[in-house]
């Protein structure tokens, strides 16, 4: 799965599995445009991708502002002409706690960020690779994204609403040779985590903080096997999967490389309502 020469434009890059993904990338060859926030956590991350031996532009900016987004993009042309793969991992978590108590603004910036921040890479990015005929988009889902997720209802929905997305755009672009995927990463110790116990047991929920504060004891699931299935779906060997939501710790996806075809028409690995139209194991259930 080398990928020497690609560009990969990676949003939250800085730190956590951003970094992870960005780091894998270096390993298999591509250069990197990071984007974040944060600049000082960009330059670490970069100069770790220069010592791997590619080229790495590191830009400081809001994916949740769409000027932002525009200007990275352009810079990104400039540097390396075209962009091959579209990681995002830009994400946070909004408030937290019953949404009945939540700060509205609060609640509504971290859609801008999870949702439109995605939307508006996409829009920036996909002309050029249907211009091309060729190109990867990679998005990150999250927690509540197929499950509820109380407490965290801001970042639940759009989080769901990313995974839709994915789905939607791939059918859109899927006859221009551009494939679109979503990967839920896992329990991650990551920043988000160290949010969510800092906010207490009364506003996460009794069972989240009592589970976030083993994952963090316990390690939670390595950042790398998020990046190792980023590769995979940017690689040749994922040639025709498009519009699914893989998950890097419970599903098989290494036994998917080459049957891109297979799943072609399948509700596998997407979202769906569970009734006897789309699966037939409920309808010999109610049969009975």
């Amino acid at each position: 799965m080398r990928l020497e020469g690609k560009t990969v434009f990676l949003t939250g890059g800085s730190r956590g599995i951003g970094e992870a993904v960005a780091l894998a990338f270096a390993r298999k060859g591509a250069h990197l445009v990071l984007v974040a926030r944060s600049p000082a956590d960009l330059e670490r991350v970069a100069a770790a991708g220069r010592e791997l031996g590619v080229q790495v532009l590191a830009v400081s900016a809001d994916v949740a502002r769409r000027a932002d987004v525009e200007r990275a993009v352009a810079l990104a042309l400039e540097v390396f002409d075209r962009i091959d793969v579209l990681v995002n991992a830009a994400g946070i978590y909004g408030p937290i706690g019953l949404l009945a108590e939540c700060d509205m603004d609060h609640w509504a910036s971290a859609v801008q960020t999870n949702l439109l921040g995605t939307a508006f890479t996409m829009r920036a990015v996909l002309p050029g690779m249907i211009a091309r005929g060729q190109g990867c988009v990679i998005n990150f889902s999250g927690g509540g994204a197929v499950n509820p997720f109380p407490r965290f209802s801001a970042y639940s929905a759009s989080k769901a609403a990313v995974v839709r997305l994915t789905e939607t755009v791939a059918e859109e672009v899927k006859q221009h040779g551009v494939r679109v995927n979503a990967i839920a990463p896992g329990a991650v110790n990551t920043r988000m985590l160290d949010e969510a116990l800092a906010a207490g047991e009364l506003r996460v929920g009794k069972d989240f903080y009592s589970k976030a504060r083993e994952q963090k004891s316990k390690g939670g699931t390595p950042p790398e096997r998020a990046a190792e299935l980023a590769v995979f779906l940017a690689s040749p060997e994922a040639a025709g999967i498009t519009g699914r939501l893989l998950s890097a710790v419970w599903d098989d996806w290494k036994s998917l490389a080459g049957r891109g075809a297979d799943l072609a028409g399948s509700a596998m690995f997407t979202l769906r309502r569970i009734d006897g139209r789309n699966f037939e194991e409920v309808r010999a259930e109610v049969a009975r």
